[in-house]
């Protein structure tokens, strides 16, 4: 069963890249110009017709509001501000965006000429920024393959400001080669010292493939009790400052939460164009194939199944702060809770991973470090015969 979405949030992927970071798993890769302005026609010509599309989604899905539109990549900035502009300009021709809508942009500090490419996107209608900082210490993002220092992360928030577009966020990477408590706290500091509205915080993960994963025994990297004390004090630091922790991964200030990527974990509707751009509309996943040429080709997504599901919601809402409202889930799936399913509620409430209210399911911090295991604990107590 699946909750009718009247709204839908638009994911655009940028896969190029000036250069590829050791540690990202993500798809990307190089380009010249004329490829680039390939894609940009491609991506609009998508958006205008669904062609690809059509065989997934629901026949209403152009006519509903558009709450949030994010581009993403890759690095959506390796794009020239007009190009990114023609793309937005498509789906507005093409759908309800709403007037209050969350635009962001995915930008990688050290632009050429920081205040033309804002003040190119603020005119477009972009409201929100995501900037790559990772870290405020030069030597750690060295060894991350940042090129920019965070002087250049400064004078990138400085001139996202200057336009108009005051909703930002950046990005910080825990367990990084040479990370201490110490240069942890130093980069909180300086990301709070940029008056953001919105922090992502992603502890390392060495994905299979990359240059970090091959290297591993030579990265001098944080080990896992340290990472895990990391976390906790990053939270700590950020909650104290006055931000909410309302994701796993992400904290805000005031009501500042992504709320395109809350669309994620709330079981909203969303289309993903672009080569490895995944989509979820009507309770299907699809996605396109991770290749350039593909897309630019005209190859169409791949079904991945249905979607939104009894277990699946509790997977995706036990991410989030408010956790999932019990009577009501149970309501809606038909779900009967078992003796084995509250008991271990009392044990992970005990062990102090869940949070002690009785009718709502939601983790601490301390949880959601651990959130893969709670929440497999959780469905195989839930749904046994699964």
């Amino acid at each position: 069963m699946t909750r009718p979405d009247p709204t839908l949030g638009i994911y655009v992927h940028v896969p190029f890249c000036r250069s590829k970071c050791p540690y990202c798993d993500f798809y990307s890769l190089r380009a010249d110009d004329g490829t680039k302005a390939a894609y940009v026609s491609a991506v609009c010509g998508e958006l205008e017709t669904l062609k690809r599309v059509g065989g997934f989604v629901p026949p209403d899905l152009q006519g509903r509001q558009v709450e949030s539109v994010y581009f993403g990549g890759g690095t959506p900035s390796a794009l020239a501000a007009e190009q990114l502009s023609e793309m937005l300009h498509a789906v507005r021709r093409h759908y309800r965006l709403s007037p209050d809508a969350e635009v962001t942009a995915e930008v990688n500090p050290g632009l050429r000429d920081a205040d033309a490419f804002f003040s190119v996107l603020a005119a477009a209608g972009f409201n929100r920024a995501s900037v790559g900082m990772q870290s405020a210490v030069d030597a750690e993002r060295r060894r991350l393959g940042r090129t920019a220092g965070f002087a250049d992360v400064k004078r990138t928030v400085r001139a996202a400001k200057r336009s108009g577009i005051e909703n930002l966020s950046v990005d910080l990477m825990l367990g990084v080669p040479g990370q201490t408590q110490a240069s942890l706290s130093e980069s909180a500091d300086a990301a709070l010292s940029l008056d953001i509205t919105h922090l992502s915080a992603y502890i390392l993960k060495l994905e299979p493939g990359t240059v970090f994963a091959r290297r591993a025994d030579t990265l001098g990297l944080p080990d896992e009790d340290a990472v895990c004390d990391m976390y906790l004090a990053l939270c700590d630091r950020l909650e104290r400052a006055g931000m909410r922790h309302y994701e796993i991964s992400n904290f805000c200030f005031g009501d500042r939460v992504g709320r395109h990527n809350l669309r994620y974990w709330d079981g909203g509707d969303y289309l993903g164009i672009g080569p490895a751009a995944h989509s979820f509309a009507g309770g299907r996943r699809f996605y396109f194939p991770r290749s350039l040429d593909a897309f630019l080709q005209g190859a169409p997504p791949i079904d991945d199944g249905a979607g939104g599901d009894a277990e699946e919601r509790l997977m995706l809402r036990l991410r989030l702060d408010e956790g999932l409202d019990l009577p009501a889930y149970y309501a809606e799936f038909g779900v009967r809770p078992t003796k084995g399913f509250e008991a271990r509620c009392r044990e992970l409430r005990a062990a102090g991973l869940l949070q002690p209210q009785e009718t709502v399911l939601s983790l601490t911090p301390k949880g959601m470090l651990l959130s893969n295991t709670v929440i497999t604990d959780l469905l195989i107590a839930l749904f046994p015969e699964k």
